[in-house]
């Protein structure tokens, strides 16, 4: 308990005191490095505001739970209940949005229920696919994600069958 308590300022006075010994200008470079942060969140909070406005209308509008119902079929087949597909989209843009989905999975269901497990082992497991690729490759202003785009979708389908077999499993 202890050590979790000072940890970080420990962190931060060492780093302070190692910038002191160097003699480096502490305060101007901490508030260089923040004009530069805020220069990042600026160019980037255009697309950041784009994809929760599109999140938001998708959740809203019900086209998550038609989407559901008409991929309802072939999911079952495959052993994957159709309700999660509704969380699985969203958590690939918006981890916020998913985790509001799954409060939603947990008040019908249960948190303790199949799908319950399922869905928070998939939270853990996945990532916020466009929202990472738009937020690091704007920042850094990667014009051409290559495989990236592919690889992604493809843990992300690992995770998603895995949170699955596991959940079952349990």
């Amino acid at each position: 308990m202890f050590l979790s308590d000072v940890i970080i300022p420990l962190l931060i006075f060492s780093i302070v005191g190692y910038g002191l010994m160097g003699r480096h200008n502490i305060y101007e470079e901490f508030t260089e490095g923040a004009k530069d942060g805020l220069r990042t969140v600026a160019g980037i909070m255009p697309t950041l505001i784009g994809l929760m406005v599109a999140v938001g209308i998708l959740r809203a509008s019900g086209f998550l739970e038609a989407f559901a119902g008409v991929c309802a079929v072939a999911t079952e087949r495959l052993g994957f209940p159709s309700e999660l597909l509704p969380v699985t989209v969203v958590k690939m843009f918006s981890s916020s949005a998913a985790t509001g989905l799954l409060l939603d999975l947990y008040k019908q269901y249960g948190a303790d229920s199949l799908l319950g497990r399922m869905a928070s082992i998939m939270m853990s497991s996945t990532e916020t696919i466009f929202y990472t690729m738009s937020v690091y490759f704007m920042s850094v202003k990667i014009k051409k994600s290559r495989y990236t785009l592919t690889g992604a979708l493809l843990a992300t389908l690992a995770g998603t069958a895995a949170s699955v077999c596991l959940a079952k499993w349990m």
